[in-house]
């Protein structure tokens, strides 16, 4: 486990509650809906206003995190979490919600370009550190489903989003008051890093653009998804929505640990290799979860989560292993611009595709996204610099 200090757990406390956000509509989805006299297929549609903007605001955060200072974007990024968060806990209808929603991804998109380059700009071993951001991350999506489930049957959908988002706003206070103040922006600080060749360099842009937005794509359908589809595969089996919500935290409890093991074993092996395993394994665990049901189809959510989990630490390792940290955030701004604005899609077309044809039609065309994730992959350099574990150069000690 990486050295703890005030900054490091702040951002990696940052990393869990921009997930939990972003999902708290998809575990109270069906509350709402009964609140309000709706289908939950079609509400979410309503939301795709939040994903759009936690894409497309990727851009100017990241140039704002290297031109202005990663810790002032922190500050905003839970300030205005939390401020956001309490405008939807106090919606009177869909049109407001739905604006409400979309702030919050603005806000949400501040995390992934300044808090991971924040995170890993001093670590001696990126690799690791990344996983360990991802575990918290995706304990972050866990706690949507467990604390999201229980607020909702025992206060309702409002209280749901409220709870966190004044704890986001303590987060901002604290965030403020503990972690030093930066000496300079990143752009204008001295040289980290390698240099490669601009052909290579466009070459490993392209493939983090395309296996992001394939990934994306995954990583959408199923936390958007995982809710409804486990209460459609349990039925009969488990039909009480906390024990769901329990059930779906389990879930993405275990999967979460997969990125620990892969960042452990991106400081030190090549990381294409790597990649190419953990996505191709997605293809038939996906095949099998689309026939499966009850607790067998628990099982297959547990491994086939724990891939889509394991692929994430990949393009923030590349980002780390040739991009200069003065321009990191811009670099991670712009891809993430692209793969979210892209993978968005996914949340607006949840509700009509499972509406039209099922999840078991969803299931398999994850699959069928996934072959394109390992043909993406396939696409890194092979060369001796593509291979070399991730490393910083000028490594300080962790924050």
């Amino acid at each position: 486990m990486p050295r703890v200090s005030p900054t490091s757990l702040l951002l990696n406390l940052g990393h869990a509650l921009d997930h939990l956000f972003l999902l708290i509509f998809a575990s109270a989805v069906s509350a709402i809906g009964a609140d309000w006299g709706m289908a939950w297929p079609d509400l979410m549609p309503y939301t795709t206003g939040a994903f759009v903007a936690f894409g497309l605001g990727s851009l100017p955060a990241g140039r704002l995190g290297d031109l202005w200072g990663r810790r002032a974007m922190m500050i905003v990024f839970f300030a205005g979490l939390g401020a956001s968060g309490l405008l939807v806990a106090g919606a009177p209808g869909v049109g407001l919600l739905a604006a409400a929603l979309t702030l919050m991804g603005a806000f949400a998109s501040i995390y992934h370009p300044v808090g991971i380059p924040m995170l890993v700009e001093r670590s001696p071993r990126p690799g690791f550190t990344i996983g360990w951001n991802g575990l918290t991350g995706n304990l972050g999506i866990a706690a949507a489903a467990a604390l999201t489930g229980f607020l909702v049957q025992h206060f309702g959908w409002r209280v749901a989003f409220a709870v966190p988002s004044v704890f986001a706003l303590v987060c901002a206070f604290l965030f403020a008051w503990l972690v030093p103040r930066e000496a300079a922006p990143p752009a204008r600080r001295p040289k980290q890093g390698v240099e490669l060749p601009p052909s290579l360099l466009a070459r490993v842009f392209l493939v983090v653009t395309l296996a992001s937005v394939s990934g994306g794509l995954v990583f959408n359908f199923t936390t958007n998804g995982n809710s409804q589809l486990l209460g459609e595969r349990m039925r009969g089996v488990v039909e009480d929505p906390a024990a769901l919500g329990t059930l779906l935290a389990i879930v993405y409890t275990l999967a979460s640990f997969a990125q620990l093991v892969v960042g452990r074993l991106i400081d030190r092996f090549p990381l294409k290799r790597i990649y190419l395993s953990v996505v191709a394994a997605q293809v038939p665990l996906f095949l099998l979860a689309s026939r499966a049901s009850g607790w067998w189809f628990f099982t297959t959510i547990v491994l086939f989560m724990a891939f889509v989990f394991g692929a994430i630490p990949f393009i923030d390792a590349l980002i780390v292993q040739y991009v200069d940290d003065r321009m990191r955030s811009r670099v991670a701004g712009m891809r993430l611009a692209v793969s979210f604005g892209v993978s968005s899609l996914a949340v607006y077309l949840l509700g009509p595709m499972v509406k039209a044809a099922g999840f078991t039609a969803l299931l398999t065309g994850m699959a069928v996204i996934a072959g394109f994730s390992v043909l993406f992959v396939a696409l890194l350099p092979d060369g001796a610099a593509a291979l070399a574990p991730v490393r910083v150069a000028e490594a300080r000690p962790a924050l």
